[in-house]
């Protein structure tokens, strides 16, 4: 009790206003944290009113490209609807689509398992330096990667040029979470199962892969809504997707059903890839009753595997890394200072970053409620809404932004491309980014700071602000990092809902690329990536420090 009140004293300081009976108030409130769990659990669960209509408000929000795809089928008419869906394009799209996911995402799997094995199960030479290589291809989008193999291979196009940068430019998702579980691992599990009589990779096998299953099942679900979302790779190597034919559809005759109804089977792609990470994810145990004996890890020695390992992490790195360095970098030489036009590229810069940090803030702040609400008050209302927020999350933002486009054109004409539906937009597509970020700090701010500034007299709102929301900050930092990262390399939604006059990075990288400019286009593929280095950077400490590192 006593350190809690001093911080509660620090935190809000009496400025003459505070009595003896305030103190002794505070002193009861904070008591009460001893009641019996039933009485506990009861006053966590009562929100203020206001959060809950700005939870529930925001819920809504999220849900509104889904419902206004579905509204619009309902206008449209089934007649129209089975037209405009079974049609040869689409089974082409639908093919091609499948068979990418299908094909890149076992791939991915093996990959990405296989590296964090390597670095963080094995006596493999240089593994830190290693794993932080794994991991520094998420600094580089995925268009990037396109244009850097499209430059120096000219001629990859088609279905398996696809599967090849996809995977490149996407297995660090599923690394840093198959990485992160390893370490946690209990090696005691593997000892008994090698006291057994289990082989090495029987033990791996038996033992390791199925305490891997949730690791590597959200991996692959967010490798899968990337491939389903991606434009930019796929439009460079000339391989069609859904994502590809709705903004074609749009930038070229503005056909709303005919785009929307496409929008409509991406959709339903991705809830077919939730469904499917749910069955295959199951039901089963993965904690045990006590943390056990703390213990270090033992790295498998490679023996004479340790060369052709390494030459497998060597080529990885080559391919992920090298060929898009090398290619930019020639690509700035070739230019010579002509193509840095610095003017150009300070506008784009000062865009971009005021894009991200406004769309940031904005997701932070919307995310707020329904992370205090999911810590403070859980409940059937509480599952509700969030799972509103996370679907948000599984839409690929082409299906934003046309939703958008579509409400702002029939029904609100002066919000169309203006600053204020693109960070709309951005706060759809990037809200479970921040919500998780807050999530996980809120839950570390003890609820008994709160109470114990309403008892001291501050307004709920007021007490909010003093106590968690300030404890909550670096977690808040955290996730508005993610999100401006997020917009920093997002193209689709830009390009369909900025005003007029906007050209971020991303969108002066995609104008000159497409006029085949690749010079001109490298000063902005830098930039992006340098701004890239240090969030990628964040993020690999962060998972370190998850497993106690």
């Amino acid at each position: 009790m006593f350190p809690t009140a001093i911080v509660v004293l620090q935190l809000l300081p009496l400025d003459g206003t505070g009595t003896a009976s305030d103190l002794m108030q505070s002193a009861v409130d904070l008591a009460r944290s001893g009641l019996p769990a039933g009485t506990g659990r009861r006053a966590r669960r009562r929100a203020a009113p206001w959060l809950v209509i700005a939870a529930l408000f925001v819920s809504l929000l999220a849900l509104l490209p889904l419902a206004f795809i579905i509204w619009i089928a309902v206008q449209t008419g089934w007649e129209t609807v089975s037209a405009l869906v079974f049609r040869p394009r689409v089974g082409e799209l639908l093919v091609n689509t499948v068979l990418l996911v299908l094909l890149a995402v076992p791939i991915t799997v093996v990959l990405s398992v296989a590296l964090a094995w390597l670095t963080e199960r094995s006596d493999l030479p240089g593994a830190r330096l290693w794993a932080w290589l794994c991991v520094a291809p998420l600094a580089i989008p995925a268009f990037v990667h396109s244009y850097a193999w499209i430059t120096m291979v000219p001629r990859l196009h088609g279905l398996w040029a696809g599967v090849l940068v996809s995977v490149i430019a996407y297995f660090p998702f599923l690394y840093l979470p198959v990485s992160a579980a390893l370490r946690r691992l209990d090696p005691a599990l593997e000892d008994a199962a090698a006291a057994l009589g289990l082989g090495p990779w029987r033990v791996f096998q038996r033992v390791v892969l199925p305490q891997l299953r949730l690791a590597i099942c959200g991996g692959s679900l967010l490798v899968g809504l990337h491939l389903l979302a991606e434009y930019g790779l796929y439009v460079f190597i000339r391989f069609d997707t859904f994502t590809t034919a709705i903004v074609d559809q749009f930038q070229s005759t503005f056909n709303g059903p005919a785009a929307n109804m496409l929008a409509g089977v991406l959709v339903s792609c991705c809830f077919v890839l939730l469904g499917l990470e749910v069955l295959v994810r199951g039901e089963e145990r993965y904690a045990r009753v006590g943390s056990g004996a703390a213990r270090h890890q033992q790295r498998t020695p490679l023996g004479r595997a340790t060369i052709p390992c390494l030459a497998v992490l060597v080529a990885t790195t080559l391919l992920a890394l090298g060929v898009p360095f090398v290619t930019i970098g020639g690509w700035l030489a070739a230019g010579g200072t002509a193509v840095w036009r610095f003017d150009e590229i300070g506008l784009a810069l000062g865009q971009t970053l005021f894009l991200a940090l406004a769309g940031a803030l904005l997701a932070t702040v919307a995310a707020m409620p329904m992370a205090w609400i999911s810590i403070r008050a859980p409940g059937p209302l509480q599952r509700l809404l969030e799972g509103c927020n996370y679907i948000v999350g599984s839409l690929p933002g082409v299906v934003i932004a046309l939703a958008l486009v579509t409400i702002t054109v029939r029904i609100a004409m002066p919000l169309y491309q203006t600053l204020f539906t693109i960070l709309v937009a951005y706060t759809l597509m990037f809200l479970p980014r921040a919500l998780v970020s807050l999530r996980a700090s809120i839950a570390q701010a003890p609820v008994e700071l709160e109470r114990a500034a309403s008892s001291l007299g501050r307004p709920p709102l007021q007490a909010l602000w003093s106590t968690t929301i300030r404890l909550s900050a670096p977690g808040a930092a955290a996730g508005m990092a993610l999100v401006a990262l997020g917009i920093m390399n997002e193209l689709t939604a830009t390009q369909m809902l900025a005003p007029n006059g906007t050209r971020t990075l991303a969108m002066a990288f995609w104008s000159y690329s497409g006029e085949i400019d690749y010079a001109s286009a490298a000063p902005y593929a830098f930039i992006m990536v340098a701004m890239s280095l240090p969030l990628t950077w964040l993020l690999y400490v962060q998972s370190k420090r998850m497993a106690g590192r």
